[in-house]
């Protein structure tokens, strides 16, 4: 999951989008072939060398993307760093120095590691015991291309979008393939358009989520920059199962989770929709302006948080002073800092909070399937 992952770019004051057409993959027109497709089983580990499952669940932060270098921190719901590891900062890709490429923090989560991506394209892989390593490659960043992925909650497969920009739009391809030696590769989608893809995460191990993002930007309102919609597709043949969020309408207001995402009506933000992997709607939500949404893993509760704090659907007090931007587990969330203003992790039954000695943007989540 991003978390990614995407949530710091939502809340941008960034803008520019396009309504000219640019698309992933069309959906079917049976919904009973989407419904079978997502409660089918998750696959089975080839060999005792998958790992296992985290548990407890640890957030995810990522250190600042303006250095030469950037540290990953592995964060449990006692606040500790339990492992960590570096790697060397990917270059800014623009649109051609005249506009903004979005693109989201280089990580991805599966339900035992957590995978980075370093300047030359090389993915990393940490783990909660501190053991780490390179685990395959995608195309290098540079300042006019950018690869996005995602590894699929069981270790065994990644989906990689890579993103060549011009001054007003991009080219996307979309690929899925081994995680470790890169076989059974299948080049899934491509497109050039002012509308771009990024690799957002897996929902069990066969249903791809997409997120269709603007490719170019240069300034405007909340939400602009991010997640306009999520496309769950198939990852063997790229068929869009489902859409969460809508372009210009319900934009994807924070990371998702296992138990969905909330988007929020756009231009006003007077209201929000708690959506499901299936598209359903779970329930609506009140709002008195926009703010960074999100879905607990178990579904529970929507985190609300903007500048002066978070703030919860139901069962929990608001939290001052905490902009929180990842859900934990279904009773703690996390927010990123700085060495001057450290990430912190809150306990949204009794509101103990603890400070985190790492900094940095959330990253995610472990376990990280959606």
């Amino acid at each position: 999951m991003k978390s990614a992952v995407a949530g710091i770019l939502l809340l941008a004051a960034c803008g520019g989008n396009s309504s000219s057409a640019s698309h992933s993959p069309s959906p079917p027109a049976s919904a009973s072939s989407q419904a079978t497709a997502t409660s089918a089983p998750p696959a089975s580990p080839a060999s005792s060398s998958i790992p296992l499952p985290v548990s407890p669940p640890l957030g995810v932060l990522v250190g600042s993307q303006a250095a030469s270098s950037y540290t990953i921190s592995l964060v449990g719901v006692d606040g500790k760093v339990v492992a960590s590891a570096e790697a060397s900062t990917p270059p800014i890709t623009s649109c051609a120095s005249v506009a903004a490429a979005p693109f989201p923090l280089p990580v991805s989560e599966s339900n035992s590691r957590a995978y980075f991506m370093d300047g030359q394209g090389v993915v990393h892989y940490l783990g909660p015991n501190g053991d780490s390593g390179r685990a395959t490659s995608v195309p290098a960043p540079t300042a006019s291309q950018r690869s996005t992925f995602a590894v699929s909650p069981d270790d065994r497969r990644i989906a990689v979008v890579v993103a060549n920009y011009t001054a007003t739009q991009a080219t996307t391809r979309l690929y899925v393939e081994d995680l470790s030696g890169g076989g059974k590769h299948i080049n899934l989608f491509s497109e050039t358009g002012v509308r771009s893809l990024w690799a957002v995460g897996w929902h069990g191990t066969n249903n791809l989520v997409v997120a269709v993002v603007p490719s170019c930007t240069q300034g405007g309102g909340p939400f602009c920059c991010g997640m306009q919609e999520l496309h769950v597709v198939d990852p063997v043949t790229a068929t869009r199962r489902f859409t969460l969020g809508a372009w210009g309408r319900c934009p994807i207001a924070g990371p998702p989770s296992p138990a969905g995402v909330v988007c929020e009506s756009s231009p006003n933000f007077t209201s929000g929709t708690y959506l499901n992997w299936i598209a359903g709607t779970v329930r609506t939500l009140a709002l008195n302006g926009p703010s960074a949404a999100f879905v607990s893993p178990g579904g529970g509760m929507v985190a609300f948080a903007d500048p002066t704090g978070t703030s919860f659907t139901i069962g929990a007090a608001t939290i001052p002073n905490m902009a929180a931007c990842t859900w934990i587990d279904e009773t703690h969330v996390m927010s990123g800092g700085d060495p001057q203003h450290q990430p912190r992790v809150a306990d949204v039954i009794n509101g103990g909070i603890v400070a985190v000695a790492a900094a940095g943007d959330c990253g995610g989540r472990l376990p990280g399937g959606l």
